[in-house]
């Protein structure tokens, strides 16, 4: 049997599995068709699938973070730290790098 590994990112650090291209539209609501030379960029939306605690401000009263396991986000591009984890590619990144979350 093998043990899956958990990874809890620290502070207020996101761990965000990376959506793949079949996970993201590939037409534009106004109808223009996205290439497929664009599939050679890093993706810039993902899934978080863990949060840290948040970050202490200067008075030392815990910030939380403000997105949660599940929430699809839209990050920074290249503003991220990649791992490898069992075989499957996650981002590590700040709060601060994550622009939006998708509804």
């Amino acid at each position: 049997m093998v043990k899956k590994t958990t990874i809890t990112p620290l502070s207020d650090r996101v761990l965000v599995k990376p959506l793949g291209l079949e996970d993201t539209e590939r037409k534009l609501p106004s109808g223009i068709i996205i290439p497929d030379t664009v599939d050679k960029e890093k993706p810039e939306q993902g899934k978080v699938v863990a949060v840290g605690v948040g970050k202490h401000d200067d008075n030392g009263n815990l910030i939380p973070v403000g997105v949660k396991v599940g929430d699809r986000v839209v990050f920074a591009k290249y503003g991220y730290e990649e791992i490898k984890v069992d075989g499957e590619e996650y981002y590590i990144l700040r709060e601060e790098q994550i622009l939006a979350v998708i509804k």
